[in-house]
């Protein structure tokens, strides 16, 4: 026997036949497996972004230059989006469970080594693999949303648990800034690293794997709520190899998607990366005040993570595109706005990064939620890892790259290459507007 064993999904066991006890043990594990999940995530957010707010008096205390704060943050972009592909293959054929569980502790495990570090090469060791068990994180919980919510709720769930994001990144500033202020930038990389372990913990108590493990018939069967007409039941494993290839590497609309998602990940790392200074530079803001108008972005992105899950299921009768596509028109308007708003009116400026936050958490987590439901149900790890290694790779891009052409081109460059990738962003997703279902791969969702 294996340590890697627990990692294995456990098998489906006898289908529990009483009604009642089967609705009283559904509404118990999906409330569960939900607050689990959101609660996990959020943490994962907190180990993340440690590094942003211990950088500040990094660059004091050891003096780092803003080039070395800047690949540090990139290798994490970069390990992270390579992971996300990589532990989606892997979490398909997993046990989520363990899968979130051991992949948060050992985010917190290298958080604190981070924090005993002081070589460059060191802290370059520990974030990117940080990085890499960060994406242990994702892939999990869309195979557990898939699995325990069905089409027609699903988005109004997804964006709940999206906001997690959201919860998570304001959690951060308030938590390892005061750490970092108080006690010194390794406090901020202890503090959230000791919480993570504990978190993981959490985490291998409550969750659990897929409904049939319990005991309980798939989410389509009780809730009624099949994708199409020819839904049949599939075989109770795919290899790997089918996975990849069928259902993601040869999916027209899963490529659709990455190439949308990479430029949607470069507008929103470049505003929340490059605002603050933006916002310092060109209205002349205190460091508080451009934070404060920062942290409007995730609130605007708290609200429409909701709006866009509730909007998708409600108003499209579950379809993503419409919603994904208007609300990178609201991108690509609000950026133009914030673009030409002349002088430096505080609340201006919070309004209008409110709204980029609104619109671009839309697509940010319904590209996600499409490409879950536009792959095989036993396929949605890889699928949406798939799409996240080309989200993160846009993410890496709103780093170095664009600080190199902000450099050369000033911030007038900046605003153009947003409003360039949120038009080929809209351009991308303009044809998922009518697509619900992948009509070829219809016959095989389990």
């Amino acid at each position: 026997m294996s340590v890697l064993d627990i990692f294995k999904p456990p098998p489906h066991t006898k289908e529990i036949q009483d009604p009642k006890i089967v609705k009283k043990k559904y509404a118990y594990w999906r409330i569960r497996t939900f607050y689990s999940m959101y609660i996990g995530y959020a943490f994962f957010y907190l180990s993340r972004k440690s590094f942003t707010f211990a950088m500040p008096a990094m660059a004091l205390s050891l003096g780092l230059d803003k080039s070395q704060l800047g690949m540090l943050a990139s290798i994490l972009n970069l390990t992270y989006g390579a992971s996300k592909f990589f532990s989606g293959i892997m979490s398909d054929r997993s046990n989520p469970r363990y899968f979130m569980a051991i992949g948060l502790i050992l985010t917190g495990i290298f958080n604190i080594f981070f924090g005993f570090s002081s070589t460059f090469v060191l802290f370059a060791i520990f974030w990117g693999l940080n990085g890499w068990f960060q994406g242990w994180g994702w892939p999990p919980c869309g195979k557990l949303l898939t699995h325990w919510y069905s089409q027609s709720e699903r988005g109004r769930w997804w964006s709940i648990w999206n906001t997690s994001h959201n919860v998570g990144g304001a959690l951060i500033p308030l938590f390892a800034a005061a750490l970092a202020q108080t006690f010194g930038w390794r406090f901020a990389m202890f503090g959230p690293g000791v919480i993570c372990i504990f978190a993981g913990i959490f985490l291998i108590n409550r969750l659990r794997d897929t409904p049939r493990s319990l005991g309980l018939p798939t989410i389509e069967k009780y809730k009624k709520d099949y994708p199409s007409k020819k839904h049949e039941k599939s075989r109770y494993q795919l290899s790997t190899k089918e996975i990849l290839l069928k259902y993601v590497l040869k999916n027209k609309y899963i490529w659709i998607l990455a190439v949308s998602y990479f430029f949607i990940y470069i507008i929103r790392q470049a505003i929340n990366d490059w605002t603050l200074v933006y916002l310092v530079e060109t209205k002349g803001y205190s460091y508080i005040v451009a934070g404060t108008c920062l942290f409007w972005f995730e609130i605007g992105g708290f609200v429409g993570s909701l709006a866009a899950g509730w909007g998708s299921d409600f108003i499209f009768k579950g379809k993503r595109g419409p919603v994904n596509i208007l609300f990178t028109l609201g991108v690509l308007i609000s950026l133009y706005l914030m673009w030409k708003s002349p002088g430096g009116v505080v609340l201006v400026q919070s309004i209008l990064i409110f709204f980029i936050g609104f619109f671009i958490f839309g697509p940010q987590m319904l590209i996600g939620v499409a490409a879950a439901e536009l792959s095989h149900k036993k396929a949605v790890g890889t699928a949406t890892g798939f799409i996240g290694w080309f989200a993160y790779v846009g993410a890496a891009m709103a780093g170095a790259p664009l600080g190199a052409m902000i450099k050369k081109l000033g911030w007038e460059g900046f605003f153009l290459i947003l409003t360039v990738s949120s038009i080929l962003a809209l351009l991308f997703l303009l044809p998922l507007w009518r697509v619900k279902t992948n009509p070829q791969l219809e016959a095989d969702q389990a």
